[in-house]
C-alpha cells in the first residue's frame, strides 16, 4: 500500500519525534515525571494543553526532544486533525506514554484529513508534518479506506465544472467500477427520454455536456440489497430563475451529493461489506439556453406524478425523483440519498450540520446513533407532511417549490417523499458539503459531512 505524503513507515521511527498527546487536566501530572526543565519550557510558552494547541520541547543542544498536543475527545478524528500544519516538519511518532490513549486508527484518520489540500492547480506551500505509523497496514485499512473516501469526495466537490461536468462525473465512476469489479451503465441525452428519465432530461437539455444517468452495482445478490442516491448537479445557474452572483459563485459544489454516494460507494467496496450495491447518479447542468425548461412547464416523471415548475432553481428535487423512483423498482432493502438540497437547511443547522430526514424510526435511531459514535454529525429534521400543502398546483399533482418561504428543506424532503414507497426505509441527506473559511483540519473548501455515519450506520447493520 503506497502511503500519502502525510504518513511515513516505521523504519522512520527510531529518528521520529515523539508525540504526547495531553489535555489541561493530565498535563500537570504528566510534567510531574518529567525534567525540571520540560516544565519551565511550556511555563515559558504557555502551554496549557489548551484543546488545539501543540508546542515543540527542545533538548539541551536545541534539537526536539518531543512534541506537545492538546487533544479534545479522543474519538473524534478532527481533535488531532490540526497537527500536521501544527507542528513543523518532520517525522512525528505517537509517544506509547501519553496520557491521552487514542486509537492508532482514529489518529491515522484525523491525519489525513488535517493534511489534506487540494493540489490540482497549485502546490501546497509547505510539506505537512508526517505521522510514523506503526501498526500493519492490515489493522488500519478501514481507517484508509475512510481517508481514501473522504478525500475523493473533498477532490471531486473542489474541482472546477470545467473539468468536472456530467461526462467526468461519468469517468470517475467507472474508474470506482474498475477498481471494484462493480458493473457500470449509463444512459445519455435523448435515451433519457427513450428509458423514461424525463425530469433529469428536462434539467440537463440546455447544456452543452449532456445530461446521463449513472448507474452502478456491485456485490453478491444473496446480500441485503442497498440503494444510494446521489444529486450530480455539476453546476447550477438557476436556470432561467437564475441566481445571484453570490448564490452562484461556489455552485460546482452542487454534485456535493453524487461526490458522497461515491465516496460511501468506494467505502463499501473497499471494505468488502457484504452488500448488493446499487448507485445511482442523475449529472446533469442547470444550464440557460433556448431550451432551457421553464416556470410552469409541467413534468410528468418517471414515477408518472405531474409536477409543475414554480422555480428552475429548484432543479435538484426534480433529478433526484426520478432517480429515487428508479432505485426503487429494485426494491432494495435500505434506501439513502444525498444532496446539496436546499438553502433553508443551512438557514436552520448552519453549515456544519446535514439535515437528516427519514421515513423510518429504527433507520433514524440508527443513523442517529451512527453518527454520535464516529463523531460525524447529522441532526435529524421532521418529514411534516401537512407542509404537502405547500406544494399543491393548480395544473399538476405537485409543484416543484411552492410559494411558501417558510420550511423550504423540509418540503423539499416530503417532496421525495413521494417518490419513495413508506414500505422502503429512506433517510435523505442535506448537507452542505462545503467549509466557507479555513479552520485548523477543515479546509476551505469541499468537505465530506455524515460520510463516515452512513458507513457506519451500513457496518453496523449488515457487516456480519
Amino acid at each position: 500500500m503506497s502511503l500519502p505524503p502525510c504518513f511515513s513507515t516505521n523504519e522512520n521511527a527510531a529518528r521520529a519525534t515523539p508525540l504526547v498527546l495531553l489535555d489541561s487536566a493530565s498535563l500537570p501530572a504528566w510534567l510531574a515525571k518529567q525534567p525540571a526543565a520540560i516544565g519551565r519550557w511550556t511555563q515559558a510558552q504557555n502551554f496549557n494543553a489548551d484543546t488545539g494547541s501543540a508546542l515543540l520541547v527542545p533538548d539541551a543542544e536545541g534539537a526536539p526532544r518531543c512534541a506537545l498536543a492538546g487533544i479534545g475527545d479522543v474519538e473524534d478524528p478532527y481533535a488531532s486533525a490540526f497537527l500536521p500544519f501544527a507542528l513543523p516538519p518532520g517525522d512525528y511518532r505517537l509517544d506509547p506514554r501519553s496520557p491521552h490513549a487514542v486509537d492508532p486508527g482514529i489518529l491515522l484518520l484525523g491525519w489525513g484529513l488535517g493534511a489534506y489540500r487540494f493540489e490540482r492547480y497549485r502546490a501546497s506551500q509547505r510539506p505537512p508534518a508526517r505521522l510514523v505509523l506503526e501498526d500493519t497496514a492490515a489493522e488500519l485499512s478501514e481507517s484508509f479506506a475512510l481517508l481514501k473516501a473522504s478525500t475523493l469526495v473533498r477532490d471531486l466537490i473542489n474541482t472546477p465544472t470545467e473539468d468536472l461536468g456530467p461526462d467526468q462525473l461519468e469517468a470517475v465512476a467507472h474508474r470506482l467500477a474498475q477498481a471494484y469489479g462493480a458493473t457500470i451503465q449509463v444512459i445519455v441525452g435523448d435515451a433519457l427520454l427513450t428509458e423514461n428519465f424525463p425530469a433529469i432530461h428536462t434539467v440537463g437539455r440546455a447544456s452543452h455536456r449532456t445530461p446521463r444517468l449513472i448507474e452502478l452495482h456491485w456485490g453478491n445478490p444473496a446480500h441485503p440489497h442497498v440503494a444510494i442516491v446521489g444529486k450530480g448537479v455539476c453546476f447550477d445557474t438557476g436556470g432561467l430563475d437564475i441566481k445571484t452572483v453570490d448564490g452562484m459563485r461556489n455552485m460546482k459544489k452542487d454534485m456535493g451529493g453524487a461526490a458522497h454516494a461515491l465516496g460511501l460507494a468506494q467505502l463499501v467496496m473497499a471494505t468488502h461489506l457484504p452488500l448488493r450495491l446499487t448507485v445511482l447518479i442523475p449529472a446533469v447542468e442547470n444550464s440557460v439556453a433556448g431550451n432551457a425548461f421553464r416556470p410552469g412547464d409541467v413534468i410528468r416523471t418517471r414515477a408518472g406524478i405531474t409536477v409543475e415548475v414554480d422555480n428552475t432553481d429548484a432543479e435538484g428535487r426534480l433529478v433526484l425523483c426520478d432517480a429515487l423512483a428508479y432505485a426503487t423498482e429494485y426494491a432494495p432493502n435500505l434506501l439513502l440519498d444525498f444532496a446539496t438540497l436546499t438553502g433553508a437547511a443551512r438557514v436552520a443547522l448552519g453549515p456544519e450540520l446535514p439535515a437528516l430526514f427519514c421515513n423510518d424510526e429504527r433507520l433514524a435511531s440508527e443513523y442517529l446513533d451512527a453518527s454520535a459514535r464516529v463523531r460525524d454529525p447529522v441532526w435529524r429534521m421532521p418529514l411534516w407532511r401537512p407542509y404537502e400543502s405547500y406544494l399543491k398546483s393548480n395544473v399538476a399533482d405537485l409543484v416543484n417549490t411552492g410559494n411558501s418561504r417558510m420550511a423550504g428543506a423540509i418540503t423539499a424532503a416530503v417532496f421525495l417523499e413521494r417518490f419513495v414507497p413508506a414500505t422502503l426505509p429512506w433517510a435523505h441527506i442535506d448537507g452542505y458539503a462545503w467549509n466557507d473559511a479555513e479552520r485548523p483540519g477543515r479546509p476551505a473548501g469541499g468537505e465530506a459531512q455524515g460520510l463516515r455515519a452512513a458507513f457506519a450506520l451500513l457496518k453496523r447493520r449488515f457487516a456480519k
